[in-house]
């Protein structure tokens, strides 16, 4: 958490600055952004909630994508990512939304992605997304980079927008 909390702090001070609120959707990272962002003191200003999407029938359950809207796109892509980051941040009416989707590893997933891959995407007032690719399998390393690298895009989205 020492490499996220920072970044959270950062993302936390724009956004109670500004009034926006997030909602995060994660997957591999397994709820670490979520956590990171309520560390922050004073978080109950801009945090209205996150969910671990991990399965197909979470996905559904908790962000209500239509499956319509997953035609032709790939989990474990930058537009499945950014498909997640939107769906959190519609779900809860926020300014922003994150999403995240990977392969932590030990072993790639089976979409045929190795061990260290992921997508990350922002919603909001600044769209991004961005494919991470570790180069190992050490699952616990992976999750905190994959969080830290969300945060990171987050902090560059909101010091981005005018």
């Amino acid at each position: 958490m020492d490499t996220l909390l920072p970044l959270a702090a950062r993302a936390g001070a724009l956004l109670k600055a500004r009034g926006e609120t997030i909602a995060v959707a994660e997957s591999s990272a397994g709820g670490l952004v979520s956590a990171a962002l309520l560390a922050v003191p004073g978080a109950s200003a801009y945090f209205l909630g996150g969910t671990v999407v991990y399965t197909r029938a979470a996905r559904e359950a908790l962000l209500a994508i239509p499956p319509a809207r997953l035609d032709g796109v790939r989990p474990s892509s930058e537009p499945y990512a950014a498909l997640l980051a939107a769906g959190a941040r519609e779900k809860l009416g926020t300014t922003w939304g994150l999403g995240e989707t990977g392969a932590t590893g030990p072993t790639g997933n089976r979409y045929g992605d190795a061990a260290g891959h992921a997508c990350i995407a922002v919603s909001g007032p600044v769209e991004r997304t961005l494919t991470i690719e570790t180069g190992h399998g050490d699952r616990v390393a992976n999750m905190r980079e994959f969080g830290a690298r969300l945060l990171g895009l987050l902090v560059e989205c909101l010091e981005a927008r005018p």
